[in-house]
């Protein structure tokens, strides 16, 4: 499989997480997510894959154009955007998106539902917008 093939599958499944995500924002309350424990987990396991998938993406691309190898995940996204790849203010917030991935990971007990809101509310624009980049990558690529 080439790497386009790879990115454009990861492509298509963080565009599903998105989608998922997105829905339980837009049909659960703050109240409803907080008291469901169900409904919580089903949403924090999301953005992990959201965020999983959209590091697998810049792993690929940074695989696939013999860069540097990131030392952490947040890396990933500074890699992209020395290669100007990934604008520097949008690498930035990916990073910390991979760092909360790692609070949801290696932390769950103590997840802070505020920047789960947080994240909801404001972060998942940047994944949009990276998938928009990372589309006009690989057309631009093939």
């Amino acid at each position: 499989m080439s790497s386009t093939e790879e990115i454009t599958i990861r492509l298509k499944k963080l565009k599903e997480y998105l989608s998922i995500v997105k829905k339980i924002r837009d049909t659960g309350t703050r109240g409803d997510i907080k008291k469901d424990p169900v409904l919580r987990g089903a949403l924090e396991r999301y953005l992990q894959l959201i965020a999983e998938a959209s590091i697998d993406i810049g792993e690929i691309i940074i695989a696939d154009l013999e860069l540097r190898t990131p030392q952490f995940n947040r890396d990933v996204f500074v890699i992209l955007s020395e290669k100007k790849i990934v604008k520097k203010d949008l690498a930035n917030r990916l990073g910390a998106m991979a760092q909360f991935r790692n609070i949801l990971v290696h932390d769950y007990v103590e997840v802070d539902l505020d920047k789960v809101f947080a994240y909801l509310n404001t972060d998942l624009r940047d994944v949009d917008e990276f998938i928009t980049v990372i589309a006009r990558f690989i057309k631009k690529h093939e």
